[in-house]
């Protein structure tokens, strides 16, 4: 299916959520609210969605004196895609991603732990991941979920401390269904993330392989990251954690339901059976 077409449907299923949050919430003047508040949020999740998440995590960008301004500028011209902004975000977990609506208005950010950890041949393989995502269109729907889904989750958030008190038409009390409504809204959410993640991750892999030429750079890469992420997880937004390279944050049990990735050991398999 099309991204553009998927974008379209995660657009839909956004504004539908939100409408029912709405409705559950404030009846037919939440329904209304809702719905523009919908609106407005499509709107901004996609032509703003990579400024809103790159300003979450106080990303900083940079230019040509900079080493992986220069990684993505040489990997960006032999993949033929512009140029795109480069910015790095002050943690220490080591991680990377990709945003933008379309190729010409692209961004790759990447964390200072990731360059501090990484040599240049694994940092290339990270990166070139990243660029596959890019030409192949992937970031516009992946920057559109996560600013939906944390648009939908500060709604469910809100609406804990505001929303329990609401009597219906009947003079019963919601606060039941209130409840119900912002717990199950964030995890819709993530569900529908998760579904749109993690099949992009091994073609994203596939593709940044192919781009730098051998896939044992994104191999050791995945590898490094993965047992560092472990100590030192990332402060990330979770929704907004499809869009890293590696998911920052350990999800067992249940919650591997709400993991955007496939394993790092089902991934390093899939490349490494590539390089054969």
């Amino acid at each position: 299916m099309p991204n553009a077409v998927k974008t379209a449907l995660l657009l839909g299923a956004m504004t539908a959520l939100l409408m029912y949050l709405g409705q559950a919430l404030g009846g037919a003047q939440g329904l209304v609210i809702g719905f523009m508040f919908a609106v407005v949020t499509n709107f901004a999740s996609y032509w703003f969605s990579d400024k809103i998440v790159l300003s979450m995590y106080s990303a900083q960008e940079v230019g040509p004196d900079h080493r992986l301004y220069r990684i993505v500028a040489s990997l960006a011209q032999r993949a033929n895609l512009p140029m795109p902004r480069v910015y790095i975000i002050p943690q220490p977990s080591p991680n990377a991603f990709a945003t933008g609506r379309n190729p010409d208005h692209a961004a790759v950010a990447a964390t200072e732990g990731i360059l501090q950890m990484l040599n240049d041949a694994e940092l290339e393989g990270v990166i070139a991941h990243e660029l596959s995502h890019v030409k192949h269109r992937d970031i516009l729907i992946s920057s559109v979920a996560a600013t939906l889904a944390a648009a939908i989750m500060m709604i469910a958030r809100f609406a804990m401390f505001f929303g329990g008190d609401r009597r219906d038409e009947r003079g019963g009390g919601n606060a039941v269904a209130a409840l119900a409504t912002v717990i199950l809204a964030p995890v819709a959410a993530m569900l529908i993330q998760a579904a749109i993640s993690r099949s992009r991750e091994y073609d994203a892999d596939a593709g940044g392989a192919s781009l730098v030429g051998d896939p044992m750079g994104l191999v050791n890469a995945l590898r490094k990251i993965d047992s560092a992420a472990r100590i030192v997880p990332l402060d990330a937004n979770p929704a907004t954690a499809h869009l890293f390279i590696m998911k920052p944050f350990s999800l067992g049990g249940i919650g591997s339901l709400f993991s955007t990735h496939p394993p790092t050991e089902a991934r390093i398999e899939a490349l490494m059976h590539q390089r054969r």
